[in-house]
């Protein structure tokens, strides 16, 4: 009954009687070879032009040798190949450093490009859904670089039109594992391209000691860590408030120490005013003596927020229609006010009364004091909104070990997870994951890797020392 149709004609057809087969058969198309051959030849000179663009010294490196001892013989090839192999050697033996930025880590690259990535690319980017298999042809994200750093492994892709960074962080997992990595994180290097971050290894796994103190006094970013590129961390304290989240043990002292330990300097100078207020007893009750005001009562906690109240609102009123920003003077000290366990006085305080003094004084400052010199840091243990109802007004946030991946999200803003931010995974051994942390600034989305400085009780105590001593001979 139905005869032999071409393309997808036969996908519309409905035979009426079941036992008639459908026969489809495609159309052929006979090609003269001349043009076979052509298209053929245009490919490979396109592929070749293409190789020695992108791989000039992978190319060279067997390609000379050879070709010396090819015209001049072997001793030209022998001599061609152990000279410069011996210089090399000599150069990674006596400066490493610079031998890898060089040389090393660009082989590196180029060995994990053809070995790693570009050989997996196709069967990650169908399995995973990023690319796309229509009508026997796949269409994918073009692998554009690689680069190795001291850590990780940087990948340049060019996304299909129509695709958006939002696609790509949803299947974070799925691209480390099919790469071979603990974890990836996305971040957009321009329009239409992505950075991809795949850590080879850990520089963050190996606690840090404490951060000497400043010889000079200021109020700037304050140095209390390393990033996991291995360069120094500093923290923006002033003319900004800071959240800082994690389950026990996290290391959320290790963030609140280093802090103080940077300002000393500017605390003896009389240019900052560190106000603690410590509910547990445990954490900031060490030292004492380094703050210039402190309160452990939940009563005297909010007198003292309120205090802080009044300074700001005597300094805006100062400053109102002469100056925008903060500078710190000695007449006008930068003010931190740490809360440690702020939690402790926002949701788990019976007293209801007090509850909302403290509650109404914390908003007040985090919207209105960064611009009059007056600072918050908060440290909690559970980011839950019905715990901590103003946890949008800090602009900086630090998430270090959480729980739950949803965590995440409530403390460093929605997506910082998918961003590759996965604080739910930080280690629960401290040697290994005390103090590491994922930090989300207000000028960037992207989440930062960072391990704050161990402060042990012995420098605490020397702090205490040394500030003592300060006080007494000025």
């Amino acid at each position: 009954m139905f005869k032999k149709l071409p393309g997808d004609q036969v996908s519309g057809l409905v035979s009426t009687t079941p036992d008639t087969a459908v026969v489809f058969r495609p159309a052929v198309v006979q090609t003269p070879a001349i043009l076979t051959f052509l298209i053929f030849l245009g490919r490979l000179i396109t592929g070749t032009v293409r190789l020695i663009w992108r791989h000039p010294v992978a190319l060279a490196v067997p390609t000379v040798p050879v070709l010396l001892g090819w015209l001049y013989g072997w001793q030209a090839a022998l001599i061609t190949v152990t000279v410069p192999l011996s210089i090399v050697i000599a150069w990674a033996l006596h400066d490493r450093d610079s031998f890898n930025h060089w040389i090393g880590r660009r082989l590196l690259a180029w060995w994990r490009l053809i070995w790693v990535y570009r050989r997996h690319w196709q069967s990650v980017m169908i399995v995973s859904g990023l690319g796309r298999h229509l009508r026997g042809r796949d269409y994918l994200p073009r692998l554009m670089r690689v680069r190795c750093t001291s850590w990780a492994d940087e990948v340049t892709v060019k996304m299909i039109a129509g695709q958006s960074a939002t696609d790509w962080s949803d299947r974070i997992e799925h691209l480390a594992h099919g790469f071979g990595a603990r974890s990836c994180r996305v971040s957009i290097a321009r329009a239409g391209r992505l950075l991809l971050t795949f850590p080879r290894q850990d520089p963050l796994a190996v606690p840090l000691p404490a951060v000497p103190i400043p010889e000079e006094a200021a109020v700037g970013p304050v140095e209390i860590g390393t990033r996991e590129d291995g360069t120094p961390y500093r923290l923006k304290v002033h003319g900004t408030h800071v959240l800082i989240a994690g389950a026990t043990g996290a290391g959320k002292g290790s963030f609140l120490w280093s802090t103080v330990r940077g300002l000393l300097p500017a605390v003896w100078a009389g240019l900052v005013e560190v106000w603690a207020l410590d509910p547990k007893l445990m954490e900031l009750s060490y030292g004492r003596e380094l703050f210039t005001r402190y309160a452990a009562d939940p009563a005297e906690c909010a007198d003292l927020l309120d205090e802080a109240v009044s300074v700001m609102q005597k300094r805006a009123g100062r400053f109102a229609g002469v100056q925008r920003s903060h500078t710190a003077t000695v007449e006008d000290p930068f003010v931190l006010v740490l809360v440690d366990e702020v939690a402790f006085l926002t949701a788990y305080q019976s007293d209801k009364q007090l509850r909302h003094r403290i509650s109404a004084a914390l908003a007040t400052l985090t919207t209105q004091g960064r611009a009059v010199g007056v600072g918050v840091m908060a440290a909690l243990q559970d980011p839950r909104k019905e715990v901590m109802n103003i946890r949008n007004l800090f602009p900086d946030k630090i998430a270090l070990r959480l729980d739950e991946s949803e965590q995440v999200d409530m403390v460093l803003g929605d997506g910082a997870r998918d961003r590759g931010a996965l604080a739910d995974h930080i280690s629960p051994v401290p040697e290994i994951g005390a103090g590491v942390a994922y930090v989300r600034l207000e000028a960037s989305p992207d989440p930062v890797r960072v391990r704050a400085a161990y402060v042990s009780d012995a420098d605490i105590r020397a702090m205490v020392a040394a500030y003592a001593g300060w006080g007494e001979a000025a």
